[in-house]
């Protein structure tokens, strides 16, 4: 089964959250590193480790970054890095599978499934082979010891519970 690398420039994970109960705020993490052993010709016996650096987080406001860094949210000082890593993939479609594995944010591991889709592979005029995948889930901060919020009128809240995660991963084929 082939290694493939985690291309950090090419990789970002992002976030989606409502904000007020009337928009989304979107951010993105662009520390994202990891290996994923894939086997195209049977995807379920792939498997994907990925870490994600908490203070490379970039909402494009300074005050909000910092708030989210802080130990209200993510507490990047004492919990450093986000990871996933599979336990059990699905396939679920063409190039499309579901990957099962333990999320851990802010020191609390969840077990939590991505719909993931596989491009690849192609080979860039560089020389190296590339793959990409794109993966989805839901989670409630919550359930992550992310509890700080504040009310609004109409029994709202500033911070929503549910968080939209995106990962697309650019990955190489590793030389070994």
């Amino acid at each position: 089964m082939a290694t493939w690398v985690i291309d950090s420039d090419h990789s970002v994970a992002a976030f989606a959250i409502n904000h007020m109960m009337i928009a989304n705020v979107h951010g993105q993490f662009n520390g994202v590193s990891g290996t994923i052993q894939f086997d195209p010709k049977d995807v379920t016996r792939s498997s994907f480790e990925v870490s994600i650096e908490v203070s490379s987080i970039l909402t494009g406001i300074k005050k909000r970054d910092d708030h989210l860094r802080s130990p209200e949210f993510l507490d990047s000082e004492k919990y450093p890095q986000i990871t996933f890593k599979s336990t059990k993939i699905n396939i679920t479609s063409i190039n499309g599978c579901k990957v099962t594995g333990d999320l851990t944010i802010h020191g609390v591991r969840r077990t939590v499934s991505f719909n993931m889709h596989y491009f690849g592979p192609v080979k860039s005029p560089y020389g190296e082979t590339s793959m990409g995948f794109t993966a989805r889930a839901h989670v409630n901060r919550e359930d992550f010891g992310m509890t700080w919020n504040v009310p609004v009128e109409n029994d709202g809240f500033m911070v929503g519970k549910e968080v939209q995660i995106t990962m697309d991963i650019e990955a190489d084929l590793s030389a070994d």
